[in-house]
């Protein structure tokens, strides 16, 4: 494993390029050819991000338009009326919610600054990347680093969710959207370094935060991958190295995040 380390982004990782089997957890599978390229070990932190707006004046997305999506389980008891989401009422659409603020106005980052960044819109990311000389990764690109070098695997470590009883990622544990036992050691984010990472050496691959690419996943949406600290890993849809889903690029919420790539 080559390591690349630049100033404006966690290390970067060498990925070995060749042919890789893009899929296959649930049997299926299509073989792609890859170029070498370079991915974040991390998701970047709110510390990164903090640097790339103090070096930039960068005005994100959430700051613009005055509110982001935020998970409603994560707001005070006395937190005010705010606007579901329709159809995932567990969103809410909350004023002055952005990276700086991620309950709201009154939160901060205390205590999260090595956690990964969230309410950035994929062009936030873009920019972001820019700065620091990188790219966003493509799905293939990132599915075939997550896999840590185990193809047609459920997770980055294997296909036991719970290997010896130790979590390995950080996810829903309990009845969504109304109880979260965190027993995996978070209710919300995780630091981008925790849980042990995956052969390639890379963090956080599933869960924590669904983590923006630069591919189209649907009309007016792109893709993201990962699964996030609201996905339950049981569900054969989510928290798997196979997991995409899409949202517009102008959006963002509190378990979307990114890490950069680089072309060798």
């Amino acid at each position: 494993m080559t390591v690349l380390r630049e100033s404006a982004t966690t290390p970067l990782v060498a990925m070995d390029g060749g042919w890789f089997l893009m899929g296959g957890a649930d049997g299926g599978g299509t073989y792609v050819r890859l170029q070498p390229f370079y991915l974040s070990a991390c998701c970047v932190s709110n510390d990164r991000f903090a640097a790339f707006v103090h070096a930039t004046g960068h005005v994100t997305d959430a700051e613009r338009t005055g509110w982001s999506l935020v998970f409603a389980g994560l707001l005070p008891s006395d937190f005010p009326p705010a606007e579901g989401l329709p159809g995932a009422a567990w969103w809410r659409k909350v004023r002055g919610a952005c990276w700086r603020h991620p309950e709201g106005r009154d939160s901060t980052l205390d205590g999260r600054q090595y956690h990964p960044v969230v309410h950035v819109s994929w062009g936030d990311a873009q920019e972001y990347c820019r700065w620091a000389g990188a790219r966003l990764p493509t799905e293939v690109e990132w599915e075939c680093a997550a896999r840590g070098g185990l193809p047609g695997r459920q997770f980055p470590w294997g296909d036991t969710l719970l290997p010896g009883g130790e979590h390995r990622m950080n996810g829903w544990q309990g009845l969504f959207p109304v109880h979260n036992t965190g027993s995996d050691g978070y209710l919300g984010t995780a630091p981008v370094t925790a849980y042990p990472p995956n052969r390639f050496g890379l963090f956080n691959m599933t869960g924590n935060v669904w983590e923006w690419t630069a591919d189209r996943y649907a009309e007016g949406r792109l893709a993201l991958r990962g699964g996030s600290y609201l996905c339950d890993a049981r569900d054969r849809y989510l928290c798997r190295v196979s997991s995409r889903t899409g949202m517009v690029p102008g959006a963002g919420a509190g378990d979307v995040g990114f890490r950069c790539a680089r072309s060798v």
